[in-house]
């Protein structure tokens, strides 16, 4: 099974710039103007032209927002060394929501991208999640 990623985006170019620039990602394909997949992480992100205040489904009232939402799922960049990562995410536009914490497994940053999306730094250490994982 493949895992594809996408998120929704008011401004294309914006997000290409950003999601480049933070996390050294590449411009894989372009779908005319309503999308462009982003190549160098794990799984390909593709960063999809949604209109602010459309309806992402015909089964809910919602509607998008690119002001600061919280999601139940987000995207964890696993990084080699965080606070250069930190440093790169936020001279791209990301914001930090809570500061490097450090614990067991490794190290976390919570952020969010210039579009609402929220996102974690990860930095493993020792054995990674192994450190605290149960048989």
């Amino acid at each position: 099974m493949q895992l594809l990623v996408n998120v929704d985006v008011n401004d294309l170019a914006s997000a290409v710039a950003f999601y480049c620039n933070a996390f050294d990602l590449t411009v894989g394909r372009r779908f005319g103007g309503d999308g462009v997949e982003l190549l160098g992480a794990s799984s390909a992100i593709y960063l999809l032209l949604k209109a602010e205040g459309s309806s992402p489904s015909d089964f809910t009232s919602q509607r998008r927002t690119y002001k600061r939402h919280w999601s139940p799922v987000h995207l964890d960049f696993v990084v080699p060394e965080i606070e250069s990562a930190v440093r790169r995410a936020v001279s791209a536009g990301a914001t930090i929501e809570t500061p490097i914490q450090t614990s067991k497994w490794g190290r976390l940053a919570l952020m969010a991208d210039p579009f609402g999306h929220g996102f974690c730094l990860v930095q493993f250490l020792g054995r990674g999640y192994d450190e605290i994982a149960q048989a």
